[in-house]
This record gives C-alpha cells, structure tokens and sequence, in this order.
C-alpha cells in the first residue's frame, strides 16, 4: 500500500459540465478540401503531470485544482493529474482532483509497486505505468535488461486491472527503441489485458509520416486502443499527434500552451483546434474556453505565451499590414482560416495600429470610438500613425486620440446614462 500519511480532508467541489452548443464551419473549396482522414480524437491532458515537468515551473494544490476543473468543465476526456508517489502533496492533490472531477482521472506510475499502489490509493480511474524500452535509456538511465522491462511492465498491468482500475502502458522512448522488442513488449502487455498503449516520442525525434507508419505497425501487434505522446525539440509535436490521429490512434496527450519537458509537449489548442477546424472532427471539447484556459496556464506556470503561438497568442487574430486589416475588415475570412474565428477560442479579433497599418484600420478604430471622420481626415491620421509607428512608438488609444484632435476632427459626444 501507498506509504504516504494520513491526509486532511478538503472541501470538494464537484463541477458541472455545461451542455456544448453544435456548431458547423465549413472548409473552403481549394487544393486541401478533402473527406476528413480522421474519425475520433480523444484528449488526454497532461498539463498537471508533464506541463509541471517544464523546468522552474511548479504547480500548487490550488492551482493543479483550479486548472482540472476548467479541464473538466470543458469536456477533456483524461485529465492527468500527476505523481502520486511523488510527494504526500502530490498524492493529495490527485486523490482530491479525482474526487471532484467528472472526467477520467489518470495517475502516473513507474513499473515499480510502490508507485502502483500510490496511484490506486490516490483514487484515480486510470493508472498510467510506463518503462524505458531503448537501450540507451535500460542500460544508463533505468540500468535493466529487457527481460527486466517486459516482466516488470506485465506485473504492473496485471495488478492494475486486478484492482478493476483502466490501465495505460507507456514503452517511453518508444521511437528510439529496437523495433522487434517494442513489439515484443507491446504484445506482452496485450497479453495481460492493457486497455490502452501510449506510443511516446519521449525526445521528439519523429518525423509526420514515420510517426504514422509506426502507429499503423503497432495497431497489427495489439488490439488495445492507441494514445500517443509527442515532444516538440524540433517543432513537430503537433503535427505527430496529428499523424499518430491518422494513423488509427483514438487518442493524444497534450498539455495547454504546449509547456512540458525541455521544449515541451504537443499543445492542447493546436491539436483540438486542427481537429475540430481542419479535419472537421467534433472532439466534444468547450473549445470557447481555450483562450481563459490558456492565460491560467500561462499566469501559474510563468512560462510566457509566445505572441506569434497559434491559437492563443495574442497575435493570433491580430492584424496591422493594410491590405490584410482592409481585407478583414469586409470578410474576416480573407485573411484568416475561415474555419477557425477568434469566437470559437474565445478570443477577440484586434486591429493594431503601426507603420504598416492602411486607412481602413485607422477609420474602423476611429469609428469604433464614436468619431465620424472625413476621409482627408483619416488620411491625416493614418499619415500620423505610420510615421509614429516608424519611429517605434506604439499607438495606443489615447495616442489615437490625439491624432485625431491634431487632425481637427470633431470629438464624440458623451453618452449619458
């Protein structure tokens, strides 16, 4: 049994998931409109787990809690929650997330019996248990043999499912591991009922298609369902998880913003984003929540959010150059996706004033503020905001203003209460 102490007991509480509206947005005819080559995308958050593995970055009780829930509330389908061995704080904080979460709670374990129990008596639905399989990792990381693994990895399943409990297996470093024995694990595993295998690029090394072909080969070795966990050191992870999805796979780890070991994980919004918007699948996630979940990553993690990240970045659906705000600004689909807006993230579209901003982003600001310009007037003022902007100046509202009063146009009136 886990040796973790007594621990005190917290008030739960227990969220509601709200009712997610149907929504459609069709892809545009050109050279990439196809029949989706995906049928299912589950998602597997590991935010809490590998996201706090990013290193300087720390997870309190309040913080883990408060992220699982809006996981929750939007509909993932595995939260997973952490360590439970790892530290009596961490077993608390995952005993209590599965308690009060509706979703599938995941516990992570190595393939040793302490972390087993420890992740059983934390409470969760499913046990995470994983073990290196490449050799560099066995003979200088975990200094075992093969055998070691493959009997160690079937003992840990077996308790698992003894215990009633769903259990995912992980050979980690599986694309740097000889390809006969990673089956030969695969298939022992299988043998000892696994529920679901993880094919983790644990350093990041696959390539889209490879990726794929790996997942088509291992679906012949098992017939449990296939999850995949990719890592971004050369800026694929997305795309992995994507061709692990056409691959066959039913299911991805992701973690918000992408944070995790070294470079980090493939992100959340990315491939539930891709998903729904370029593959047209319905993954079942809130997806307007993105944007607020994003930002509460990004506060407790305190690693920055790029502002070019896609989806979530503030520059995400920010425009400056003329032609594309004049674009824009007529049909949003100009120079945007078209099947992926800013509402359905949760974000807002925004018209950044510059050197390469156009009149028509001057006048819609102006407009948007109560003025009622002439066009020499914008004029005037779009001359002013390039060349302050040249400068390196940024022009925010109230500098906007002041364009305009220099220009002599008429102030707003004051709507009163």
């Amino acid at each position: 049994m886990c040796g973790a102490p007594e621990h005190g007991t917290r008030c739960l509480t227990t969220t509601r998931r709200t009712r997610r509206l149907p929504r459609r947005v069709e892809f545009f005819d050109g050279t990439l409109n196809c029949e989706s080559e995906i049928e299912t995308v589950r998602v597997f958050d590991t935010t809490l787990r590998d996201g706090e593995q990013s290193p300087r970055t720390s997870f309190s009780y309040d913080d883990k809690r408060e992220i699982a829930s809006i996981l929750d509330a939007m509909g993932t389908h595995v939260v997973e929650a952490g360590f439970p061995v790892n530290s009596d704080a961490e077993f608390e904080a995952v005993r209590d997330i599965a308690a009060a979460t509706e979703t599938t709670t995941c516990g992570l374990a190595r393939v040793v019996d302490g972390d087993v129990e420890a992740a059983l008596d934390a409470g969760v639905d499913m046990v995470h248990v994983f073990v290196s399989t490449s050799d560099v990792q066995l003979q200088d990381s975990m200094h075992a043999s093969r055998e070691e693994a493959v009997e160690r990895a079937v003992a840990s399943v077996e308790r698992v499912k003894d215990a009633g409990v769903d259990v995912m297996f992980s050979p980690m470093d599986a694309t740097r591991t000889d390809e006969a024995f990673l089956y030969e694990i695969i298939e022992a595993v299988t043998e000892a009922d696994v529920d679901w295998i993880n094919v983790p690029d644990t350093c990041g090394v696959a390539t889209p298609t490879r990726f794929g072909d790996l997942i088509r080969s291992i679906r012949e070795h098992t017939d449990a369902r296939i999850d995949v966990h990719t890592h971004d050191d050369f800026g694929l992870a997305a795309a992995n998880a994507l061709a692990g999805f056409e691959a066959g796979a039913a299911q991805a780890q992701v973690s918000v913003n992408g944070i995790g070991e070294r470079a980090g994980n493939a992100a959340f919004e990315e491939v539930v984003m891709a998903a729904e918007s370029v593959y047209g699948v319905d993954t079942g996630v809130d997806t307007t929540k993105i944007t607020e979940l994003s930002r509460m990553v990004e506060e407790k993690s305190d690693i920055p959010t790029p502002a070019n990240k896609s989806v979530v970045g503030r520059n995400a659906f920010s425009h400056e150059s003329g032609i594309h705000a004049a674009g824009v600004i007529e049909n949003a689909d100009t120079f945007e996706p078209g099947v992926m807006t800013p509402e359905m993230v949760g974000a807002k579209r925004e018209f950044v004033l510059g050197k390469h901003t156009g009149a028509h982003s001057v006048r819609k600001r102006l407009e948007d503020a109560g003025y009622s310009p002439t066009d020499a007037e914008v004029k005037r003022v779009t001359r002013r905001v390039k060349d302050y902007g040249a400068d390196g100046g940024r022009v925010t509202m109230s500098v906007l203003e002041q364009f305009a009063r220099d220009a002599g146009i008429e102030e707003p009136e004051e709507v009163s209460a």
